[in-house]
């Protein structure tokens, strides 16, 4: 099953904190992406686009734009667990 986010907030250095339906709450660090993935670099050139991310209907896909996306569950698998008390 393609976990889905139940809360997601930009946060500073182009890292994403999400929280999913489960429980697990990780941050994600979208630097790699921007480096690595050339349709990412729209990110950093572009004032503001970091924050002004969507959130699919079926809470599985973070898109900034139609060729910038980032699937739930790669969030969660390649995210930075954080601990809950």
């Amino acid at each position: 099953m393609i976990p889905r986010i139940k809360q997601l907030n930009a946060m500073p250095d182009y890292r994403l904190r999400a929280v999913f339906d489960g429980g697990e709450e990780v941050v994600y660090d979208v630097k790699d992406d921007i480096a690595t993935i050339p349709d990412f670099s729209v990110l950093r050139t572009e004032t503001g686009l970091f924050e002004n991310f969507r959130l699919d209907e079926s809470r599985t896909v973070v898109s900034w734009s139609e060729s910038v996306d980032l699937p739930s569950d790669t969030i969660l698998e390649y995210g930075e667990r954080v601990k809950t008390r």
